[in-house]
Formats: structure tokens, sequence, C-alpha cells
């Protein structure tokens, strides 16, 4: 964790932006709940445990912040909330969505890397990232219908 903050406080640095202790408090929930795609909401409430003072909006505009900064990526799930989690350099992954009870299960196997290239190739076509979620039921709601 220590060193996925260094590299997080570079990037920051070098779009300009400091570390405020309201930032940071952000990115230490962030980064203790890595894998869960919180919603800037569930963020804030994490966040106001051990810094009471910090306001809703403070936390919405470093959620931007690090989006733009391209620390964080943003997903949608269709449940109504942008959810929220680390971006890693040259990693990409997949999301299965349980339409039934919301879970997102992460596919870490990046599945559409010889697609891209070949893309790239045929269309000379720069890709820089791709999303893919896939919708449907997960175990336990499959054992639920049964």
């Amino acid at each position: 964790m220590v060193n996925e903050m260094n590299r997080i406080k570079e990037m920051i640095r070098a779009k300009g932006y400091k570390l405020t202790p309201q930032r940071r408090a952000t990115l230490d929930v962030i980064l203790r709940n890595e894998g869960k795609h919180m919603s800037t909401e569930e963020v804030f409430q994490e966040v106001k445990k051990t810094c009471p003072e910090i306001g809703l909006a403070t936390v919405y505009r470093t959620m931007l912040l690090l989006e733009e900064a391209q620390i964080l990526q943003r997903h949608n799930f269709d449940d109504g909330k942008n959810r929220y989690e680390l971006k890693h350099p040259d990693e990409d992954h997949h999301h299965l969505i349980c339409k039934k009870c919301g879970k997102v299960i992460e596919v870490e196997d990046d599945l559409l890397e010889d697609l891209e290239s070949k893309i790239q190739e045929k269309y000379s076509f720069r890709i820089e990232e791709h999303k893919v979620q896939f919708t449907g039921l997960c175990t336990e709601c499959i054992d639920g219908i049964i």
C-alpha cells in the first residue's frame, strides 16, 4: 500500500495538484477498499470515520480530480451510481455484474489483447482503453432460483 500511495502522490504532483489532508483521507479509504468498486457516497461514509469535518462536496471534487488524473477509473454498473476503482498502469480487466443482487466480480485476465491488436492493425487505430462488462446471475443468485 505504501508503494501504491507513493505512485499516486507522484501522479498527483505531476498534474500540478497538492495532496491535501482531505485528499489523503479519501485516498486512504480507496486504497483500504481496493477491489470494492465504491460509490462517492460510500467513500464519503468511510472517510467521515477518520475525518469527521470533511464534506460530501469535498469528496466529490476529490473523486473527480483523481479520475481526471487517471488514478481512478469510473464505472457505471447500471445501479444508478458511478463507482470507482484504482486504475493500474497496463492492467485491464473486465466485470461480471449480477442483475439480481448487484454483486460485481472482477475477471482478472484481459481477454481482449489479441482482438485489440487486430483492430489496431486493421483500422490503424490506437486503442487506449476498453471497458467490458457482462451481466447475468452470480452463483448465489442461481442457487437461490433453483
